[in-house]
């Protein structure tokens, strides 16, 4: 586990090659299976394989949101927060589930924040997304994570780059 939390990095250039079904079932498997509040699951998510939803979904934010249009797959991470009180945590918890399995198949991947961001001024990025997709106006859309095989490498972390200084033991300081 060590291994793969240092390899894995935020990819944003993708080859031009789909992803399996078997491999995006997988991923989604992994989404299904992740851990949240009381076992509300309060989470729902939208594969997106189309390019030109993939194309538009990149439009929803003004810079870091663009890499989308280039990624064969798109996961859209959404909740329901009358289900569960901490569903912004829950869709956190299965977004890093889906980024974590993803890479052990060999996949790259990028986290897009939606939730608290904007499209344009005074339009949010989620009623965005919502809009596009049809998402039910209950749900809230935490993120999207672009997922592909990676078309650039990246150094993995290194072990004494560590910021060991950010951990205390039984108080601070």
């Amino acid at each position: 586990m060590l291994d793969l939390l240092k390899e894995r990095r935020s990819i944003r250039k993708f080859a031009d090659r789909n992803v399996e079904k078997d491999k995006t079932d997988a991923i989604m498997k992994g989404a299904l299976l992740s851990p949240s509040s009381k076992s509300r699951r309060p989470w729902e998510f939208i594969v997106v394989t189309d390019k030109d939803m993939l194309e538009r979904l990149s439009q929803c934010r003004e810079h870091s949101s663009k890499f989308l249009a280039g990624a064969p797959l798109g996961i859209v991470v959404l909740a329901d927060p009358e289900a569960c009180d901490v569903w912004i945590e829950d869709a956190s918890i299965a977004s890093i589930i889906i980024q974590l399995t993803a890479h052990s198949l060999g996949l790259g991947s990028c986290w897009i924040q939606v939730r608290e961001r904007f499209y344009s001024e005074g339009v949010q990025a989620e009623d965005y997304i919502k809009k596009a997709l049809g998402v039910p106006e209950k749900y809230h859309v935490e993120c999207m994570i672009g997922i592909g095989y990676p078309g650039e490498e990246k150094k993995p972390y290194a072990e004494e780059d560590l910021l060991y200084d950010k951990v205390h033991y039984n108080k601070y300081g």
